[in-house]
């Protein structure tokens, strides 16, 4: 009975198997080729949050600006302390203070417009308008200045940049 174990654990270790260098080294390609399409992807995706933040939030702000409209019938009352009382997650600043995050809205108003800019981590700056007295909401993007002030400047934004998107 001895012999017999014996037998069968020589014959076991004959037996053992694993993996060749080739084998390793092609299953370390594929996760490397695997990675090198991921990884742009994902960096792509993180680019197009960080926009998407700027852009909530410069909407959010126009939101509050048009409650604001709705209660005094023109938009000179939305001034920034006014605006944070309506939307307190934003930081409102004046028309000439450019805005430094996606957080942050610099704000401009007259009777019939609101001009606000948000800038987003990637750079590029977001600037919403709603005209209640011609073209309503429009939007425009770009790098730069980010401040309300701009966002009135065709120097800065050109009218043939302000569209019905982003």
């Amino acid at each position: 009975m001895l012999e017999i174990l014996k037998n069968r654990l020589e014959a076991a270790r004959g037996r053992e198997e694993g993996f060749t260098l080739i084998e390793l080294m092609v299953v370390v390609l594929i996760i490397a080729v695997l990675l090198a399409i991921a990884i742009p992807t994902f960096l792509g995706a993180q680019s197009k949050a960080k926009d998407r933040s700027a852009q909530s939030s410069a909407r959010n702000a126009v939101t509050a600006a048009n409650t604001i409209y709705a209660d005094g019938g023109d938009f000179t009352a939305a001034t920034a302390g006014e605006l944070a009382a309506v939307e307190p997650s934003l930081t409102y600043a004046a028309a000439a203070t450019a805005s430094t995050g996606p957080k942050d809205v610099s704000v401009e108003t007259d009777p019939d417009t609101v001009w606000m800019a948000a800038k987003s981590e990637t750079g590029t700056c977001f600037y919403i308008q709603d005209d209640k007295g011609g073209s309503g909401t429009q939007f425009a993007k770009g790098p730069g200045a980010c401040s309300a002030d701009a966002a009135q400047d065709t120097a800065v934004v050109p009218a043939a940049d302000w569209s019905d998107k982003w």
